[in-house]
């Protein structure tokens, strides 16, 4: 199963995400299509916030793992635009977990400081 947790800020708006494991192994069928739309989704947000968003998120990656959260002091106008990349993204992600249930999971988490170092994520990178 790949878990992938969004966090908010209070405000309602996302502060970035983290995507974890793998879509239910080489048992399942489909597995391998649902890991490569989850990758190249998440893989395109993290370029699409810099080439687009003109953000630079802090990123870690792993195998079966990548984690993107945004700095902390973002302008209005990189703010607006990386809402429009991250929320794309999750539009994305949420349309795949509809199709298949059984394989992604989406949970909302809303984002505290001490969610800026995990120690299970720094070790991931």
């Amino acid at each position: 199963m790949t878990t992938i947790t969004v966090y908010t800020l209070g405000d309602g708006a996302l502060r970035g995400f983290e995507a974890g494991g793998h879509a239910g192994g080489k048992r399942i069928r489909g597995y391998d299509l649902v890991c490569c739309a989850v990758s190249a989704l998440t893989q395109t947000g993290v370029n699409a916030l810099e080439a687009v968003a003109g953000v630079t998120p802090e990123v870690a990656v792993g195998d079966g793992f990548l984690r993107c959260i945004l700095p902390d002091e973002l302008e209005d106008a990189r703010m607006e635009r990386s809402q429009i990349v991250l929320r794309t993204i999750m539009t994305g992600l949420t349309d795949i977990q509809k199709i298949y249930p059984n394989l992604v999971r989406i949970q909302h988490k809303e984002w505290r400081q001490a969610d800026a170092y995990d120690e299970s994520s720094a070790l991931r990178s």
